[in-house]
């Protein structure tokens, strides 16, 4: 279904001469057209970068997270993401590149793509070394980005590569830190976090999750709400009205087909679900955007 909410293609970021683009490189001195401002959508790229000055809030899936300096990006396709704010003095370092331009003729390791498609956060703080670091292989990604060169291309892939080693060895470290720190109602929360993204389209109920997790739902719930401060039930409606309303920006899909492809027994349904969610019928919304 991901392929029916609308997904900004690389060549979006691109000028109009652009040919169709697999590689892009932003920096401080590009200004270039991206997705609009708070609108939930999907990318057919990956991205990773650094904040060099300013802020900006980001909300991926379910969470919102705050971009500061020294903040690690890693944006892949298949995440919902909604940019909702920008400083003024915002700038970052990003390549974007498309999963086609580093697996063409296995450029990439299966572990490093496995890697970016299980990623589940998006932004990472830094410690000052390691965005020095992070800065410096995107620097020289600039660089080869930005000059003509024979085997210009394999070069990027190859200092793709090289990026991710860095970019996994980071995420692991503060995967391990964080584990080591959360107690185990942390940890219940962020598993059940992770089987409300990948399964809300099809199930919302509870039990379903709790089952999961082998617990009961009254005891999830509990958890939940004691880690987050909303209910278990609240995220699952958090995740299909994310999915809905990125759904019902698709001009060609009718409410009838956005209902059924989130699984409620008609739109009438899905309608009172959208309704009481977000006081706003799916079809104002859609009519809105």
């Amino acid at each position: 279904m991901s392929h029916l909410i609308p997904t900004y293609r690389l060549q979006y970021f691109s000028r109009p001469d652009d040919e169709v683009a697999d590689v892009f490189f932003l920096d401080e001195h590009t200004h270039t057209s991206g997705p609009p401002l708070r609108t939930p959508y999907r990318g057919n790229y990956y991205k990773i970068g650094i904040c060099l000055r300013g802020t900006a809030e980001l909300k991926a899936n379910l969470e919102t997270y705050t971009i500061e300096p020294g903040s690690l990006m890693l944006i892949t396709p298949h995440i919902i993401k909604e940019w909702t704010s920008f400083s003024p003095d915002h700038d970052s370092l990003s390549i974007f590149f498309t999963p086609e331009f580093i697996t063409t003729r296995n450029h990439i390791p299966v572990d490093h793509f496995q890697f970016l498609e299980n990623a589940t956060r998006p932004v990472l703080p830094l410690a000052a070394p390691e965005a020095q670091s992070i800065t410096a292989s995107l620097r020289l990604l600039q660089q080869k980005f930005q000059a003509p060169a024979p085997y210009r291309n394999q070069v990027i892939k190859s200092l793709i590569n090289s990026l991710l080693y860095e970019v996994i060895g980071l995420y692991d470290q503060q995967h391990a830190a964080l584990q080591a720190t959360q107690t185990r109602s942390q940890l219940l929360t962020a598993e059940f976090k992770h089987l409300v993204n990948a399964h809300s389209t099809t199930e919302r109920s509870v039990k379903f999750y709790a089952d999961r997790l082998c617990i009961t739902p009254k005891h999830l719930t509990e958890t939940v709400k004691q880690v987050t401060g909303k209910t278990a039930g609240e995220w699952i409606e958090e995740a299909v009205m994310l999915e809905a309303k990125a759904l019902l920006q698709n001009q060609q899909l009718t409410v009838a087909q956005v209902a059924d492809l989130l699984h409620f027994t008609d739109q009438s349904a899905f309608s009172r679900f959208f309704r009481n969610s977000l006081g706003l019928s799916p079809t104002a919304y859609k009519q809105a955007g």
